[in-house]
Protein backbone atom coordinates (compact mmCIF):
# COMPACT_ATOMS: atom_id res chain seq x y z
CA UNK A 1 0.00 0.00 0.00
CA UNK A 2 1.00 3.55 -1.03
CA UNK A 3 1.62 5.95 1.71
CA UNK A 4 -1.30 7.94 2.03
CA UNK A 5 0.42 11.15 2.96
CA UNK A 6 2.41 10.83 -0.37
CA UNK A 7 -0.79 11.63 -2.22
CA UNK A 8 -1.76 14.12 -0.02
CA UNK A 9 1.51 16.24 -0.58
CA UNK A 10 2.46 15.08 -3.84
CA UNK A 11 -0.34 13.85 -5.82
CA UNK A 12 1.00 14.88 -8.97
CA UNK A 13 4.45 12.70 -8.71
CA UNK A 14 2.88 9.93 -7.38
CA UNK A 15 0.66 9.65 -10.62
CA UNK A 16 3.41 10.53 -12.91
CA UNK A 17 5.37 7.33 -11.54
CA UNK A 18 2.32 5.36 -11.76
CA UNK A 19 2.19 5.91 -15.29
CA UNK A 20 5.54 4.50 -15.32
CA UNK A 21 4.38 1.15 -15.10
CA UNK A 22 1.02 1.85 -17.53
CA UNK A 23 -1.32 2.79 -14.68
CA UNK A 24 -3.72 5.65 -14.94
CA UNK A 25 -4.31 6.84 -11.20
CA UNK A 26 -7.95 8.40 -10.92
CA UNK A 27 -6.32 11.65 -9.69
CA UNK A 28 -9.78 13.49 -9.07
CA UNK A 29 -11.57 10.08 -7.19
CA UNK A 30 -8.90 10.68 -4.88
CA UNK A 31 -9.82 14.51 -4.24
CA UNK A 32 -13.24 13.71 -4.21
CA UNK A 33 -12.04 11.29 -1.13
CA UNK A 34 -10.11 13.74 0.64
CA UNK A 35 -12.39 16.54 -0.11
CA UNK A 36 -14.91 14.67 1.95
CA UNK A 37 -12.62 13.32 4.60
CA UNK A 38 -11.70 17.10 5.74
CA UNK A 39 -15.16 18.25 5.46
CA UNK A 40 -16.25 15.41 8.02
CA UNK A 41 -12.77 16.35 10.06
CA UNK A 42 -13.90 19.91 9.96
CA UNK A 43 -17.04 19.37 11.32
CA UNK A 44 -16.36 16.74 13.69
CA UNK A 45 -13.45 19.44 15.50
CA UNK A 46 -16.40 22.21 15.49
CA UNK A 47 -18.53 19.79 17.02
CA UNK A 48 -16.13 18.56 19.82
CA UNK A 49 -15.22 22.04 20.76
CA UNK A 50 -19.39 22.96 21.11
CA UNK A 51 -19.35 20.28 22.97
CA UNK A 52 -16.59 20.96 25.65
CA UNK A 53 -18.51 24.80 25.58
CA UNK A 54 -21.63 23.50 26.19
CA UNK A 55 -21.06 21.50 28.83
CA UNK A 56 -20.01 24.36 30.85
CA UNK A 57 -22.83 26.47 30.56
CA UNK A 58 -25.01 24.97 33.88
CA UNK A 59 -23.45 27.64 35.91
CA UNK A 60 -24.35 30.43 32.82
CA UNK A 61 -28.22 29.47 32.85
CA UNK A 62 -28.62 29.60 36.30
CA UNK A 63 -27.49 32.94 36.83
CA UNK A 64 -29.78 33.97 34.11
CA UNK A 65 -32.55 33.22 35.98
CA UNK A 66 -33.16 29.03 35.17
CA UNK A 67 -33.34 26.58 37.78
CA UNK A 68 -30.93 23.78 38.21
CA UNK A 69 -32.68 21.00 36.80
CA UNK A 70 -33.88 22.90 33.88
CA UNK A 71 -30.19 24.38 32.90
CA UNK A 72 -29.00 20.57 32.84
CA UNK A 73 -32.26 19.44 31.36
CA UNK A 74 -31.19 22.59 28.52
CA UNK A 75 -27.73 21.49 28.38
CA UNK A 76 -28.35 18.04 27.80
CA UNK A 77 -30.76 18.46 25.29
CA UNK A 78 -27.87 20.42 23.29
CA UNK A 79 -25.35 17.69 23.98
CA UNK A 80 -27.47 14.48 22.65
CA UNK A 81 -28.11 16.72 19.87
CA UNK A 82 -24.14 17.06 19.07
CA UNK A 83 -23.80 13.55 20.45
CA UNK A 84 -26.53 12.17 17.34
CA UNK A 85 -24.52 14.12 14.89
CA UNK A 86 -21.07 13.24 15.94
CA UNK A 87 -21.94 9.54 15.62
CA UNK A 88 -23.58 10.19 12.22
CA UNK A 89 -20.08 11.98 11.68
CA UNK A 90 -17.97 8.86 12.79
CA UNK A 91 -20.36 6.43 11.23
CA UNK A 92 -19.48 8.48 7.82
CA UNK A 93 -15.81 8.45 8.58
CA UNK A 94 -15.57 4.89 8.86
CA UNK A 95 -16.93 4.70 5.29
CA UNK A 96 -14.93 7.14 3.96
CA UNK A 97 -11.91 5.18 5.35
CA UNK A 98 -13.00 2.26 4.34
CA UNK A 99 -13.19 4.06 0.37
CA UNK A 100 -9.87 5.16 0.75
CA UNK A 101 -8.56 1.82 2.23
CA UNK A 102 -10.16 0.30 -0.91
CA UNK A 103 -8.89 2.98 -3.26
CA UNK A 104 -5.36 2.38 -2.08
CA UNK A 105 -5.44 -1.28 -2.10
CA UNK A 106 -6.03 -0.57 -5.61
CA UNK A 107 -2.48 0.94 -6.62
CA UNK A 108 0.37 -1.01 -7.57
CA UNK A 109 3.67 0.20 -6.30
CA UNK A 110 5.38 3.16 -7.69
CA UNK A 111 8.93 1.81 -9.74
CA UNK A 112 12.39 2.60 -8.51
CA UNK A 113 14.02 6.24 -10.42
CA UNK A 114 16.86 3.30 -12.00
CA UNK A 115 13.87 1.10 -13.04
CA UNK A 116 13.73 1.34 -17.03
CA UNK A 117 10.59 2.70 -18.56
CA UNK A 118 8.52 0.41 -20.78
CA UNK A 119 5.37 -1.65 -21.36
CA UNK A 120 6.87 -5.10 -21.92
CA UNK A 121 9.56 -8.00 -21.53
CA UNK A 122 10.44 -6.31 -24.30
CA UNK A 123 12.10 -3.53 -22.59
CA UNK A 124 13.57 -5.20 -19.91
CA UNK A 125 17.61 -4.62 -19.79
CA UNK A 126 19.94 -7.32 -19.21
CA UNK A 127 21.98 -6.95 -16.51
CA UNK A 128 24.92 -9.66 -16.41
CA UNK A 129 24.86 -13.08 -18.24
CA UNK A 130 26.87 -16.27 -16.83
CA UNK A 131 28.38 -19.41 -18.52
CA UNK A 132 28.12 -20.22 -21.75
CA UNK A 133 25.10 -22.45 -23.33
CA UNK A 134 26.17 -26.02 -24.38
CA UNK A 135 26.35 -26.83 -28.08
CA UNK A 136 25.38 -30.23 -28.97
CA UNK A 137 26.15 -32.39 -31.30
CA UNK A 138 23.09 -34.67 -31.73
CA UNK A 139 19.50 -33.50 -32.11
CA UNK A 140 18.69 -31.84 -28.61
CA UNK A 141 15.15 -33.04 -26.70
CA UNK A 142 13.24 -31.13 -24.71
CA UNK A 143 12.49 -32.27 -21.29
CA UNK A 144 8.91 -33.58 -21.76
CA UNK A 145 10.56 -36.12 -24.45
CA UNK A 146 13.72 -36.90 -22.28
CA UNK A 147 11.31 -37.89 -19.01
CA UNK A 148 8.90 -39.94 -21.21
CA UNK A 149 11.48 -41.67 -22.63
CA UNK A 150 12.81 -42.15 -19.23
CA UNK A 151 9.33 -43.64 -18.30
CA UNK A 152 9.81 -41.21 -15.03
CA UNK A 153 7.71 -38.26 -16.66
CA UNK A 154 3.98 -39.32 -16.55
CA UNK A 155 1.63 -36.40 -17.06
CA UNK A 156 -1.00 -38.62 -18.38
CA UNK A 157 -1.38 -40.11 -15.08
CA UNK A 158 -1.53 -36.89 -13.78
CA UNK A 159 -4.62 -35.36 -15.85
CA UNK A 160 -6.38 -38.71 -15.29
CA UNK A 161 -6.62 -38.10 -11.38
CA UNK A 162 -6.69 -34.65 -11.51
CA UNK A 163 -6.41 -32.29 -14.40
CA UNK A 164 -3.92 -30.98 -16.75
CA UNK A 165 -1.57 -28.80 -15.69
CA UNK A 166 -0.33 -31.52 -13.59
CA UNK A 167 2.58 -34.27 -13.51
CA UNK A 168 3.61 -37.13 -12.15
CA UNK A 169 7.11 -37.74 -11.86
CA UNK A 170 8.66 -41.05 -11.02
CA UNK A 171 12.00 -43.17 -9.96
CA UNK A 172 14.86 -40.89 -10.23
CA UNK A 173 13.39 -37.61 -11.69
CA UNK A 174 11.23 -37.64 -8.50
CA UNK A 175 14.80 -38.35 -6.27
CA UNK A 176 16.35 -35.75 -8.47
CA UNK A 177 13.43 -33.20 -8.08
CA UNK A 178 14.15 -33.81 -4.37
CA UNK A 179 17.29 -33.30 -4.06
CA UNK A 180 17.39 -30.22 -5.53
CA UNK A 181 15.01 -28.79 -2.69
CA UNK A 182 17.81 -30.13 -0.13
CA UNK A 183 20.16 -28.58 -1.81
CA UNK A 184 19.00 -25.44 -1.81
CA UNK A 185 17.96 -25.13 1.44
CA UNK A 186 21.25 -26.38 2.59
CA UNK A 187 23.10 -23.60 0.52
CA UNK A 188 20.89 -20.72 1.40
CA UNK A 189 20.88 -21.83 5.53
CA UNK A 190 24.49 -22.99 6.01
CA UNK A 191 25.84 -20.21 3.38
CA UNK A 192 24.17 -17.67 3.16
CA UNK A 193 22.60 -17.09 6.51
CA UNK A 194 19.20 -17.91 5.90
CA UNK A 195 16.71 -19.10 8.78
CA UNK A 196 14.40 -22.25 7.23
CA UNK A 197 10.96 -22.18 8.45
CA UNK A 198 7.90 -24.31 8.03
CA UNK A 199 5.26 -22.34 7.60
CA UNK A 200 1.34 -23.32 6.70
CA UNK A 201 -0.14 -23.78 3.14
CA UNK A 202 -3.28 -22.34 3.67
CA UNK A 203 -3.74 -18.85 4.43
CA UNK A 204 -6.82 -16.54 5.12
CA UNK A 205 -7.42 -13.36 3.31
CA UNK A 206 -6.04 -10.80 5.16
CA UNK A 207 -2.84 -12.42 4.75
CA UNK A 208 -3.11 -12.45 1.10
CA UNK A 209 -3.90 -8.63 1.32
CA UNK A 210 -1.01 -8.21 3.56
CA UNK A 211 1.38 -9.46 0.59
CA UNK A 212 -0.67 -8.12 -2.47
CA UNK A 213 -2.02 -10.72 -3.89
CA UNK A 214 -5.80 -9.68 -3.23
CA UNK A 215 -7.51 -8.13 -3.54
CA UNK A 216 -6.38 -7.94 -7.05
CA UNK A 217 -5.53 -11.65 -8.00
CA UNK A 218 -8.12 -13.16 -6.57
CA UNK A 219 -8.88 -15.03 -10.17
CA UNK A 220 -5.35 -16.42 -9.83
CA UNK A 221 -5.62 -18.06 -6.59
CA UNK A 222 -7.15 -21.63 -5.69
CA UNK A 223 -10.21 -21.22 -2.88
CA UNK A 224 -11.24 -23.73 -0.45
CA UNK A 225 -14.97 -23.56 -1.00
CA UNK A 226 -16.30 -23.93 2.75
CA UNK A 227 -13.80 -21.74 3.90
CA UNK A 228 -12.49 -18.30 4.09
CA UNK A 229 -8.52 -20.13 3.33
CA UNK A 230 -6.76 -19.71 0.44
CA UNK A 231 -3.92 -22.28 -0.95
CA UNK A 232 -0.71 -20.36 -1.16
CA UNK A 233 0.69 -18.96 -3.92
CA UNK A 234 4.20 -18.81 -3.53
CA UNK A 235 5.90 -19.18 0.49
CA UNK A 236 6.36 -15.23 -0.10
CA UNK A 237 2.69 -14.90 1.40
CA UNK A 238 3.21 -16.97 4.77
CA UNK A 239 6.97 -16.24 5.65
CA UNK A 240 6.11 -12.37 5.01
CA UNK A 241 3.24 -12.58 7.39
CA UNK A 242 5.28 -13.90 9.77
CA UNK A 243 5.69 -10.28 10.69
CA UNK A 244 2.39 -9.04 10.74
CA UNK A 245 1.14 -6.26 13.33
CA UNK A 246 4.60 -6.59 14.50
CA UNK A 247 7.33 -4.29 16.29
CA UNK A 248 10.12 -6.61 15.19
CA UNK A 249 12.55 -5.33 17.59
CA UNK A 250 10.06 -5.60 20.62
CA UNK A 251 7.77 -8.49 19.59
CA UNK A 252 10.29 -11.01 17.68
CA UNK A 253 13.61 -11.43 18.26
CA UNK A 254 15.31 -10.44 21.26
CA UNK A 255 18.27 -8.73 19.22
CA UNK A 256 18.91 -5.38 19.31
CA UNK A 257 19.49 -5.10 15.87
CA UNK A 258 18.30 -7.77 13.68
CA UNK A 259 18.83 -6.79 10.76
CA UNK A 260 18.79 -8.05 8.02
CA UNK A 261 15.65 -11.05 9.10
CA UNK A 262 16.80 -13.40 6.39
CA UNK A 263 13.93 -16.58 6.06
CA UNK A 264 14.07 -19.30 3.77
CA UNK A 265 11.21 -22.00 2.84
CA UNK A 266 10.14 -24.72 0.51
CA UNK A 267 6.74 -25.06 0.02
CA UNK A 268 4.60 -26.50 -2.69
CA UNK A 269 2.52 -23.40 -4.89
CA UNK A 270 -0.74 -23.47 -6.54
CA UNK A 271 -2.15 -21.04 -8.91
CA UNK A 272 -4.88 -21.06 -11.51
CA UNK A 273 -2.95 -19.65 -14.60
CA UNK A 274 -5.83 -17.55 -14.66
CA UNK A 275 -5.43 -15.38 -18.53
CA UNK A 276 -2.26 -18.27 -19.73
CA UNK A 277 -4.71 -20.90 -21.39
CA UNK A 278 -2.65 -22.11 -24.19
CA UNK A 279 1.00 -20.79 -22.66
CA UNK A 280 3.39 -23.56 -21.91
CA UNK A 281 0.98 -25.97 -22.02
CA UNK A 282 3.58 -28.93 -22.69
CA UNK A 283 5.72 -29.55 -19.73
CA UNK A 284 6.65 -28.72 -16.14
CA UNK A 285 7.17 -25.00 -16.99
CA UNK A 286 3.47 -23.72 -16.50
CA UNK A 287 1.70 -25.96 -13.68
CA UNK A 288 -0.95 -25.63 -10.82
CA UNK A 289 1.13 -27.56 -8.54
CA UNK A 290 4.65 -26.61 -8.58
CA UNK A 291 7.48 -26.55 -5.55
CA UNK A 292 9.94 -23.25 -4.87
CA UNK A 293 12.31 -22.42 -2.10
CA UNK A 294 12.01 -19.21 -1.53
CA UNK A 295 14.24 -16.12 -0.51
CA UNK A 296 12.05 -13.72 1.83
CA UNK A 297 14.00 -10.74 3.52
CA UNK A 298 12.86 -8.03 6.07
CA UNK A 299 15.47 -4.74 6.83
CA UNK A 300 15.55 -0.89 6.98
CA UNK A 301 14.96 1.08 4.49
CA UNK A 302 18.72 2.42 4.18
CA UNK A 303 19.61 -1.21 3.83
CA UNK A 304 16.96 -2.65 1.81
CA UNK A 305 18.91 -1.68 -1.64
CA UNK A 306 21.63 -3.73 -1.08
CA UNK A 307 19.81 -6.25 0.16
CA UNK A 308 18.26 -6.78 -3.38
CA UNK A 309 21.57 -7.21 -4.99
CA UNK A 310 22.56 -9.49 -2.54
CA UNK A 311 19.29 -11.61 -2.06
CA UNK A 312 19.84 -12.08 -6.12
CA UNK A 313 23.06 -12.97 -5.47
CA UNK A 314 22.74 -15.84 -3.42
CA UNK A 315 19.49 -17.19 -6.02
CA UNK A 316 22.53 -16.86 -8.72
CA UNK A 317 24.66 -18.98 -6.78
CA UNK A 318 22.23 -21.82 -7.08
CA UNK A 319 22.49 -21.83 -10.99
CA UNK A 320 26.25 -20.90 -10.59
CA UNK A 321 27.04 -24.20 -8.46
CA UNK A 322 24.72 -25.82 -10.90
CA UNK A 323 26.46 -24.81 -13.93
CA UNK A 324 23.77 -23.71 -15.64
CA UNK A 325 23.86 -20.52 -17.95
CA UNK A 326 21.77 -18.05 -16.94
CA UNK A 327 21.31 -14.09 -17.37
CA UNK A 328 20.39 -11.64 -14.71
CA UNK A 329 17.42 -8.79 -16.10
CA UNK A 330 16.35 -5.65 -14.77
CA UNK A 331 12.57 -5.58 -15.49
CA UNK A 332 10.99 -2.07 -16.80
CA UNK A 333 8.64 -0.69 -15.10
CA UNK A 334 5.52 -2.07 -17.31
CA UNK A 335 6.92 -5.85 -16.44
CA UNK A 336 6.86 -5.22 -12.54
CA UNK A 337 5.07 -7.15 -10.07
CA UNK A 338 2.02 -5.43 -9.07
CA UNK A 339 3.74 -4.87 -4.86
CA UNK A 340 7.45 -4.69 -6.56
CA UNK A 341 9.16 -1.68 -6.70
CA UNK A 342 12.25 -3.08 -8.23
CA UNK A 343 12.64 -6.50 -9.63
CA UNK A 344 15.86 -8.93 -11.14
CA UNK A 345 15.09 -11.37 -13.61
CA UNK A 346 16.76 -14.38 -13.15
CA UNK A 347 16.41 -16.27 -16.69
CA UNK A 348 17.71 -19.83 -17.15
CA UNK A 349 19.24 -21.61 -20.77
CA UNK A 350 17.08 -23.97 -22.09
CA UNK A 351 18.70 -25.62 -24.95
CA UNK A 352 15.15 -27.10 -26.50
CA UNK A 353 13.54 -23.76 -26.63
CA UNK A 354 16.86 -22.02 -27.76
CA UNK A 355 16.11 -19.12 -25.51
CA UNK A 356 16.30 -17.90 -21.65
CA UNK A 357 13.80 -18.41 -19.28
CA UNK A 358 12.33 -17.14 -16.08
CA UNK A 359 13.27 -19.14 -12.97
CA UNK A 360 13.41 -16.93 -10.55
CA UNK A 361 12.52 -13.35 -9.51
CA UNK A 362 13.79 -11.28 -6.46
CA UNK A 363 11.77 -8.17 -5.82
CA UNK A 364 11.88 -4.98 -3.41
CA UNK A 365 8.71 -3.88 -1.54
CA UNK A 366 9.78 -1.14 -0.15
CA UNK A 367 7.11 -0.52 2.53
CA UNK A 368 4.70 -1.17 0.17
CA UNK A 369 3.95 -4.93 2.11
CA UNK A 370 4.60 -3.81 5.51
CA UNK A 371 1.94 -1.19 5.25
CA UNK A 372 -0.59 -3.57 4.48
CA UNK A 373 0.57 -6.15 7.27
CA UNK A 374 1.63 -3.35 10.20
CA UNK A 375 5.17 -4.58 10.33
CA UNK A 376 7.70 -1.95 11.80
CA UNK A 377 10.23 -1.53 13.37
CA UNK A 378 11.68 0.54 16.20
CA UNK A 379 15.43 2.39 16.13
CA UNK A 380 17.10 2.93 19.11
CA UNK A 381 15.96 6.77 19.15
CA UNK A 382 12.79 7.71 17.68
CA UNK A 383 9.01 6.80 16.39
CA UNK A 384 8.49 3.36 14.75
CA UNK A 385 9.36 3.31 11.15
CA UNK A 386 7.78 0.53 8.75
CA UNK A 387 10.07 -2.19 7.75
CA UNK A 388 11.39 -3.05 3.76
CA UNK A 389 10.39 -6.14 2.48
CA UNK A 390 12.11 -8.37 -0.05
CA UNK A 391 11.42 -11.78 -1.84
CA UNK A 392 13.24 -14.03 -4.47
CA UNK A 393 12.86 -17.65 -5.84
CA UNK A 394 16.03 -19.23 -4.97
CA UNK A 395 15.18 -21.13 -6.85
CA UNK A 396 11.76 -22.54 -8.39
CA UNK A 397 12.30 -26.62 -8.71
CA UNK A 398 10.42 -27.39 -11.43
CA UNK A 399 11.92 -25.18 -13.96
CA UNK A 400 15.39 -25.92 -12.47
CA UNK A 401 14.72 -29.80 -12.81
CA UNK A 402 13.63 -28.88 -16.65
CA UNK A 403 17.00 -27.02 -16.60
CA UNK A 404 19.13 -29.77 -15.70
CA UNK A 405 17.43 -32.49 -18.09
CA UNK A 406 17.87 -30.25 -21.28
CA UNK A 407 21.36 -28.80 -20.45
CA UNK A 408 22.58 -31.99 -19.25
CA UNK A 409 21.31 -34.44 -21.75
CA UNK A 410 23.38 -36.74 -23.47
CA UNK A 411 23.21 -38.38 -27.12
CA UNK A 412 21.70 -41.75 -25.67
CA UNK A 413 18.42 -39.90 -23.55
CA UNK A 414 20.01 -39.99 -20.46
CA UNK A 415 20.81 -36.99 -18.51
CA UNK A 416 23.88 -36.31 -16.44
CA UNK A 417 23.77 -35.52 -12.53
CA UNK A 418 25.48 -32.09 -11.77
CA UNK A 419 28.39 -32.45 -9.69
CA UNK A 420 26.82 -30.52 -6.97
CA UNK A 421 23.85 -32.68 -6.68
CA UNK A 422 26.02 -36.10 -6.96
CA UNK A 423 26.02 -36.20 -2.85
CA UNK A 424 22.25 -35.64 -2.71
CA UNK A 425 21.39 -38.71 -5.10
CA UNK A 426 23.72 -41.27 -3.32
CA UNK A 427 26.75 -40.87 -5.85
CA UNK A 428 24.58 -40.95 -8.57
CA UNK A 429 26.25 -39.44 -11.62
CA UNK A 430 24.03 -40.45 -14.47
CA UNK A 431 19.94 -41.01 -14.93
CA UNK A 432 18.88 -43.66 -17.46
Amino acid sequence: MLDPKRLRHDLPAVAASLARRGFQLDTAAFEALENQRKSVDVRTQELQAERNKTSKQIGELVKQGKSVDEAKATVQKALDAIAAELGELEQRQRELQDNLDAFLLSLPNTPDDDVPDGQSDADNRQVSQWGTPKAFDFPVQDHVSLGEQLGQYRPDLATAMSASRFSVLRGDLARLHRALVQFMLDVHTREHGYEEVYVPYLVNPSALYGTGQLPKFEEDLFKLRDQELYLIPTAEVPVTNLVRDCIINKQFTEQASPWPLRFVAHTPCFRSEAGSYGKDTRGIIRQHQFEKVELVCMTTAEQAAGELEQLTAHAEAILQKLELPYRKMLLCSGDMGFSSRKTYDLEVWLPAQNTYREISSCSHFGDFQARRLKARWQPAEGKTEFVHTLNGSGLAVGRTLVAIAENYQNADGSISVPTALQPYMGGMARIG
